[in-house]
């Protein structure tokens, strides 16, 4: 019998069970062993850094690609499992440089957190070494990313969608995306970019020689950020409304934030308010036409508080404009809710929004018994929050504000849903004194950037410790406070009602990306047990001519 030559291989792909192109077969035993390895951990843990990088507050975006391509690389033509290990190698380099602002809450809760969230780069490198053996296969390694992301996001306990790749892209050339599919597709551009990156080397690897098979993958990257350029953008309304914004600092670090002493964080917030309503007066700043205060601006709650609430509604008659103070309120005897309220200088307390993506084991301990009865310090929760039930739109003076609470800026369903109601300007009222100079509060700034071009709507975030800051809609960061010190400023903000395509279209950008990741794993699959039945016919008919 004379056996056919087997047909070499789609450019950038690799045959079931082949050594992947450029990169050195994966051997047992000798010096290949130990180089190979070497090599893709090597990729991994940098690509992993600088993915790092790419976030605030170094802010670096343009490595995020690079980051992209090495761990690729790192995983590509690796057995599964071989992969697996090296997905989690890669998100805990990233991961735990990212996530280090969760270290003052304790050591242990940090690496925990970074260990769990490795968990998900691990499946996606299991996916992406497996769909590189289809031809295009940098367009399934990018829609497998989102995929990963979305879990993230969802998975387990409502998920934890920070350091999403496009959550790096603040203001960069891939930010147009987000008006037109959101933070996926701002995520999914960037993860092609870097496959199409790695398909360049891997090319150029045998031997550099600049050929068709190298400009194709080449154009295609620097092709896609130059799309984003064509995104169509709603152009200004000629509306605005004048927003002042106070930081009013608290007195302790860390995990007691709010200091010992009752009421300090509360008079550091009227006394700021108060002393905008005497700048307005005397002429040194503007009339604003509302105030926003941050989360936790009043540390007793307003409703059960005769103290309280006569200090914020003469602050609020002091200033004569509504004032959206963040508090947290008593909700019965064993429960409470972090609250967005407005108060007018006539009527007080009014309409509320009360935050509905609650942070676990922070404002409330799921499996509640069990963690209580294995670790003491969840005892710190207290009373557990109740989660909100409605949109955060609310009428304050000339607009409806879009009001968003601290964690909820990195969930596009909770950002969404309040744009959809018409609300506009958008307000991030937050609490990050516990993480004060570490680099979340930047991280969640570039959230709001994101979250402006997304929606075609400015972004005002009111910090009790920085940074507080006003983002226009096209994402530039017009004015931010420093950090631990008190702050106050009334700037004019645009008013835009035009929806972005994104807001339009929701989720479904997202859900059609992961259709495709899974469907190309999907297609892996099927060449695979094909290739499995023609071995095994294959076989049988060599037994046969055998016998």
């Amino acid at each position: 019998m004379v056996q056919e030559k087997a047909a070499a291989p789609a450019p950038g792909a690799v045959a079931t069970g082949g050594p992947p192109d450029g990169l050195p077969r994966e051997r047992t035993g000798g010096k290949a062993l130990r180089r190979v390895p070497a090599g893709r951990i090597a990729g991994a843990v940098v690509g992993g850094l600088l993915l790092f990088l790419s976030f605030p507050p170094l802010g670096l975006w343009f490595l995020t690609p690079f980051g992209v391509a090495l761990v690729t690389l790192s995983v590509y033509g690796s057995r599964p499992r071989r992969a697996l290990w090296l997905g989690f190698l890669a998100g805990f380099a990233f991961l735990l440089p990212a996530l280090h602002w969760v270290s003052p809450i304790g050591v242990d809760a940090w690496l925990g957190l970074v260990a769990m969230e490795s968990l998900f780069y691990a499946a996606w490198a299991v996916g992406a070494a497996l769909v590189v053996r289809l031809p295009l296969w940098p367009l399934w390694s990018a829609a497998l990313w989102v995929a990963m992301e979305w879990a993230r996001g969802t998975f387990p306990f409502g998920g934890f969608p920070w350091a999403r790749v496009a959550f790096s892209q603040g203001q960069s050339v891939f930010t147009p995306f987000a008006a037109l599919g959101g933070a996926p597709l701002v995520s999914f551009a960037v993860a092609l970019c870097g496959g199409l990156i790695a398909l360049v080397a891997l090319r150029l690897a045998p031997a550099p020689r600049w050929n068709r098979a190298v400009a194709l993958p080449l154009a295609g990257a620097l092709a896609v950020p130059a799309a984003a350029f064509a995104v169509p953008r709603p152009g200004d309304e000629a509306r605005t409304v004048t927003v002042g914004v106070i930081q009013g600092n608290v007195p302790g670090r860390g995990m007691t934030p709010l200091g010992d002493e009752p009421a300090v964080v509360l008079g550091n917030h009227t006394r700021m308010l108060h002393e905008m309503a005497r700048a307005v007066r005397e002429g040194r700043t503007p009339r604003p036409d509302l105030v926003v205060l941050p989360e936790n601006s009043t540390d007793i709650d307003p409703y059960r508080s005769e103290f309280a609430h006569r200090e914020i509604d003469a602050a609020v008659k002091d200033i004569g404009v509504p004032v959206l103070v963040g508090a947290v309120v008593g909700i019965g005897e064993n429960n409470r809710a972090t609250r967005s309220l407005v108060w007018d200088p006539v009527t007080g307390p009014g309409a509320y929004y009360d935050k509905q993506q609650l942070v676990p084991f922070g404002e409330y301990t799921p499996l509640k018994d069990l963690v209580l009865a294995l670790f003491e310090r969840a005892g710190l929760v207290g009373k557990q929050s109740v989660a909100g039930t409605r949109d955060g739109d609310l009428k304050l003076g000339p607009v409806t504000l879009g009001a968003i609470n601290c964690y909820e800026v990195a969930f596009d369903g909770i950002v969404r849903g309040t744009v959809r109601t018409g609300a506009t300007p958008l307000t991030v009222q937050t609490n990050n004194a516990t993480y004060a100079l570490t680099n979340l509060p930047a991280q969640q700034l570039a959230m709001s950037q994101l979250r402006a071009v997304e929606h075609n709507r400015a972004v005002v975030t009111s910090a009790i410790t920085g940074i507080s800051a006003y983002v226009t809609p096209e994402g530039e960061v017009a004015w931010h406070t420093a950090e631990l010190v008190p702050a106050m400023n009334v700037f004019r903000v645009p008013v835009r009602t035009a929806e972005t395509i994104a807001t339009r279209v929701g989720a479904l950008p997202e859900w059609a990306l992961i259709l495709v990741g899974t469907g190309a794993l999907a297609a892996v699959w099927r060449r695979r047990t094909r290739t499995l039945v023609h071995s095994t016919d294959q076989e049988a008919d060599h037994q046969v001519g055998d016998a």
